[in-house]
């Protein structure tokens, strides 16, 4: 039976992972199933100790968690500041040919690995399609924008919003997935 208000935030790896009592590897405990849905409550280092549905906790390694996405926004969220995702869509492209020229340029012996470091330092790219839609990470504004195409809105923030220096605009209202404000 699933705790009341239980929310998994990510699914155990198709080959299912062993699990310990504490974050310590001479305390094993039962491993867990594939793609068994689990909320991550803590992190220490490489170590995640997950809940799962029926109340039972254990600690994992938790870089090999997949993690579960929230809902794509509906039509009634506000927009991005950008309703068009093809602007998006051409700097992620230019981050990437940056990105591969410069693993080209490793790869054929024209960069060592520090020079490669600088040079890739601070490039954040990251784009997922899946059918017709598409998950955005726009660098400049520090969030993840979802598109099914024809509109653009923000899906999640590095940061939480600030409030406005504009005294005459409302400030941001900030909405924790438990509803709560």
């Amino acid at each position: 039976m699933a705790s009341p208000g239980f929310r998994p935030t990510h699914v155990v790896p198709r080959h299912g992972m062993p699990a310990w009592e504490s974050p310590d590897p001479a305390r094993p405990t039962v491993p867990l199933d594939p793609l068994l849905p689990v909320q991550l409550v803590e992190r220490r280092g490489d170590w995640g100790r997950i809940l799962c549905a029926n109340g039972w906790s254990a600690w994992v390694d938790g870089r090999y968690l997949v993690a579960v996405p929230e809902d794509p926004p509906t039509e009634h969220q506000p927009l991005a500041t950008t309703a068009d995702p093809r602007p998006l869509l051409a700097r992620a492209e230019r981050a990437l040919a940056r990105y591969r020229a410069a693993v080209e340029d490793l790869a054929a012996g024209g960069l060592d690995g520090e020079s490669f470091r600088d040079r890739t330092q601070g490039a954040r790219i990251g784009v997922v399609v899946d059918g017709e839609s598409v998950w955005l990470y726009d660098a400049e504004g520090g969030q993840w924008a979802y598109s099914d195409g024809a509109r653009l809105s923000t899906y999640a923030a590095d940061e939480v919003p600030r409030a406005t220096e504009d005294p005459g605009r409302a400030p941001t209202r900030v909405v924790t997935s438990d509803g709560e404000t």
